[in-house]
């Protein structure tokens, strides 16, 4: 049987500076590169082309006290331990493989994989709470359970809902948290991150990236100290993995690996490992989609079916549009279009807001966050623009006359499936963007 030969840590190190492999991870990169890259360096000095599966959950050791000392260590700082894994919880080789590629994506330091998404921002939670920080300043709209999950105080946490204009206001000393998402789910709603990071003060901003990805934007590099994800829609790709991470600094990892090893949420390296094959295609997925999805906006714009259309400026693959009919008549009509919640995936989806991914908001809070009963969200995925639409035509039915609007917070001439992350910074400020009157385009008149 052939075995690979493990070398210790000074050949690995003389080895890498042999074949120029420090030189490889530590040079600047384009995020293509990156996404193809990121979380693989070391594949080529192990004979391998793609990343090994490690399905274990324990390891051999004969230094017993060595492990002791390594698993006090981590009791104390929270720090992945150093030399060869412990136990699953503490950690694995395949989902550290995408943590490190995570990382590298959207510019920070770390990256900690949970199980889902919902469990990663409960770590976030989780971890200030056990500070004594219990206080979250939230801007709505939110995804629905995290709405729910700040709202129902159900981690014991207290929640100030405000806008962006608010958010300084709104801090106390117990306040151990500012939560946004931009674009916001669903109505692609934006803030301004950096004026948001530069009110929150000391006080760490979370910024929801499951929307953008690092494709589009970076939060990091606008003052958020903790970017989450849902690595179940854009990161994965596929709707065949559910999981989800927050990428921040190596201080705030530490916390985060502790309350995931003491709570269980961990993600399975299976999972670890389609995250990580979902990333090399991220950046042609995303502006692919986006190149349909500011397509198909313009033409519900367009259309008298249509009451508004949300875009978001910096472009992407999500599309929330309000119409004139009856939107369960819409969900009712798709054939090509797949009626489900999530997003993310390589094909197009549709879905009510109102009755799934925001039912569990109440009502008036739905509604004050500009979530009405008439919005629907799609997700567009890389099918052909001409069948999505044909698809779209007959679920929408027979036109009734009215005019058709649309909210595009994209700025005429803008080219969203071209987005670069290290585009300029958005304006100063606090206010969510509003589309000007002159960008509001009015058809069928």
């Amino acid at each position: 049987m052939f075995t690979l030969p493990l070398m210790d840590p000074a050949s690995r190190e003389a080895y890498d500076g042999m074949h120029g492999y420090d030189d490889i991870r530590t040079a600047p990169r384009a995020l293509a590169t990156e996404a193809v890259h990121a979380g693989r360096d070391d594949l080529a000095r192990q004979g391998l082309h793609a990343p090994p599966i490690d399905l274990s959950t324990t390891y051999p050791s004969h230094d017993s006290r060595g492990e002791a000392a390594r698993i006090d260590a981590f009791a104390a700082t929270g720090a992945e331990p150093d030399g060869p894994p412990v136990y699953g919880r503490l950690g694995n080789p395949t989902v550290a493989r995408f943590e490190t590629a995570l990382a590298r994506l959207e510019g920070t330091e770390a990256a900690v994989a949970f199980a889902s998404g919902m469990a990663a921002l409960s770590a976030v939670l989780l971890v200030r709470a056990s500070m004594g920080l219990r206080h979250v300043v939230a801007v709505r709209p939110l995804y629905g359970c995290s709405d729910h999950l700040l709202t129902a105080g159900l981690l014991g946490s207290e929640v100030t809902w405000t806008d962006p204009a608010g958010i300084a206001e709104a801090l106390r000393p117990d306040t151990g948290l500012v939560m946004v998402e931009s674009p916001a789910n669903p109505t692609l709603a934006e803030v301004d991150l950096r004026a948001v990071a530069h009110a929150c003060g000391s006080v760490p901003l979370l910024a929801d990236n499951t929307f953008a990805t690092p494709v589009l934007q970076r939060p990091a590099e606008q003052g958020a100290r903790l970017v989450l994800h849902s690595a179940t829609k854009y990161l994965g790709g596929h709707g065949d993995v559910m999981a989800g991470v927050v990428a921040c600094d190596e201080e705030l990892a530490g916390g985060l690996r502790q309350i995931r090893f003491a709570t269980g949420g961990v993600l399975h390296p299976l999972a670890g490992y389609l995250l990580l094959r979902g990333l090399s295609t991220l950046p042609v997925r995303v502006r692919a989609a986006s190149a349909t999805a500011a397509e198909l906006a313009g033409r519900l714009a367009a259309d008298p079916r249509v009451a508004r259309v949300h875009y978001p400026r910096i472009g992407g693959a999500m599309i929330a549009f309000e119409i004139q009919g009856d939107p369960h008549e819409v969900i009712a009509g798709v054939r090509l279009i797949t009626p489900a919640v999530s997003l993310g995936s390589v094909d197009t989806l549709i879905q009510h807001p109102a009755s799934i991914s925001h039912r569990i908001v109440g009502e008036d809070d739905r509604r004050g966050a500009g979530v009405s009963d008439r919005l629907l969200r799609m997700s567009v995925g890389l099918e052909d623009v001409e069948d999505l639409w044909a698809d779209l035509d007959r679920a929408l039915g027979r036109p009734e006359g009215a005019r058709g609007r649309i909210d595009m917070r994209l700025r005429r001439g803008a080219r969203p499936a071209t987005a670069n992350p290290q585009r300029p910074a958005a304006p100063q400020s606090l206010r969510r963007f509003r589309p000007d009157p002159h960008s509001v385009l009015r058809r069928n008149q």
